[in-house]
């Protein structure tokens, strides 16, 4: 088994940043056509909502 190596400052700059651009994405509120998905898939209600199109309609 090798020892770990120390992260350089490079990689340690790159985990930062990665984390920080994260969680500013994971505390956006969500959007309210995604909370609206998800309550009809918790209802089981898979009808297409009004005003929407299914992109293999045309096929």
């Amino acid at each position: 088994m090798k020892p770990k190596l120390p992260k350089s400052r490079v990689v340690e700059e790159i985990d930062r940043n990665l984390k920080q651009v994260f969680d500013s994405i994971a505390n956006e509120p969500m959007p309210d056509r995604f909370a609206e998905l998800l309550d009809r898939l918790k209802t089981g209600d898979t009808s297409v909502a009004k005003g929407t199109t299914d992109d293999n309609e045309d096929k």
